[in-house]
């Protein structure tokens, strides 16, 4: 049996992130995964442009059933912390958009930032963890190479999005066999499956406003052969599928007034013609109908047009997340009420950590997971 002060289980952003701060403090540390190489989902991550925090991490922009759980943590590990780490690696940044940071030479670089930072560690490749055990003061985690034992045991496996870069549910029925809750696993940060749309759309995006509970988010949107992606999609397919959700397809003007302007103005354009001027000319021709000159509509026509455009309901009941499979993330996992915000040790088990998504929080669309990763990960890391 191989013998570690801490074994960490998952060689993704949070498990690497939990090496280097553990090998810092002189820990002898393991990292065990499953597949052939670490950090696949960091390589993948931003399409590969890895868009690795945002400026704008803060508590509002993590869901799960206490967000307030990672106000810790971020307190730790700023942005402007890992703007510094980025800048200690010679690694070259582009702000995409305001405060959303990629790698400028793609995720590769990051990769390798990560490996070098937790060098002091035993990464090992290849490795199926089946279960894990306390006993005598000590974890034995059995896996298809052979047992190991540690003082503290990391569980940084992630969640069970991307399938096709490996994924396992062991870190779930770990954590379950040391007495902690799992909330119920979804997709998040993936397109909506929604019958709503002409299939002819599909490939179309649109700059879009969708409000889901509270929350209103603008972006794009692209219409596909199953629903709608891009994004705001993405972002608000954080919220369950028992909520409504509400699309404006041209946001930032009043269009009821707009279209009554140009009823005035440009009374011989066809309606359709008037949408087409800030709208795609098939979503446009849709809305504005059989060719008509806009003078010759009512205000009460121009209003309910207006409103057709601007106040889509997607009925709860009608979408779905599109699949696990093409999410980005995983929503839902351990319960944090068993986890201390302040170290990631379980308040169940002694010795027991947790890193990353793993966890039942989810961040927004934007480098906020990734954020989460590394700062959960120092905080596990440090405490392990």
């Amino acid at each position: 049996m191989k013998n570690y002060d801490v074994v960490i289980i998952g060689a993704g952003a949070a498990g690497l992130t939990a090496a280097a701060t553990a090998t810092a403090r002189g820990r002898r540390v393991a990292v065990l995964d499953m597949g052939d190489a670490p950090a696949r989902k960091v390589q993948a991550s931003g399409g590969g442009r890895c868009n690795f925090t945002n400026m704008a991490a803060t508590r509002d922009r993590y869901f799960g059933a206490n967000p307030d759980f990672v106000r810790g943590a971020l307190a730790r590990v700023t942005p402007a912390d890992i703007l510094q780490w980025a800048q200690g690696h010679d690694l070259e940044w582009q702000e995409k958009a305001a405060g959303q940071f990629f790698c400028k030479s793609g995720a590769g670089p990051v990769v390798g930032a990560l490996l070098q930072d937790a060098a002091g560690a035993r990464i090992i490749t290849g490795c199926t963890v089946t279960g894990a055990t306390y006993q005598s003061n000590r974890f034995i985690i059995k896996s298809n190479i052979g047992d190991f034992s540690a003082d503290s045991l990391v569980i940084a496996t992630g969640g069970m999005s991307f399938a096709t870069l490996g994924v396992s549910d062991i870190g779930y029925k770990i954590a379950k066999s040391f007495g902690h809750k799992i909330i119920p696993i979804r997709p998040a940060l993936c397109a909506i499956d929604i019958p709503a749309f002409p299939r002819e759309w599909a490939g179309i995006s649109v700059g879009a406003q969708i409000t889901v509970k509270e929350r209103k988010i603008t972006g794009d949107m692209l219409f596909t052969h199953f629903g709608i992606g891009g994004p705001a999609v993405y972002s608000a397919s954080i919220a369950p599928s028992d909520c409504d959700i509400k699309i404006n397809l041209m946001p930032g003007i009043d269009v009821n007034d707009w279209l009554r302007q140009a009823k005035r103005s440009a009374g011989r354009k066809a309606l359709s013609t008037v949408l087409g001027e800030r709208l795609p000319n098939q979503i446009a021709k849709y809305f504005g109908g059989p060719a008509r000159n806009i003078a010759d509509f009512r205000d009460s026509e121009l209003a309910d047009v207006a409103a057709r455009i601007t106040d889509i309901t997607l009925h709860a009941g009608t979408w779905h997340h599109h699949g696990m499979a093409a999410a980005e993330v995983t929503f839902g996992g351990v319960d944090t009420a068993d986890i201390s915000s302040k170290t990631m040790e379980s308040k169940i088990q002694p010795g027991l950590f947790f890193a990353g998504e793993v966890m039942d929080i989810t961040g927004d669309l934007g480098g906020f997971n990734l954020h989460w990763a590394w700062a959960s990960g120092h905080v596990a890391g440090d405490n392990a």
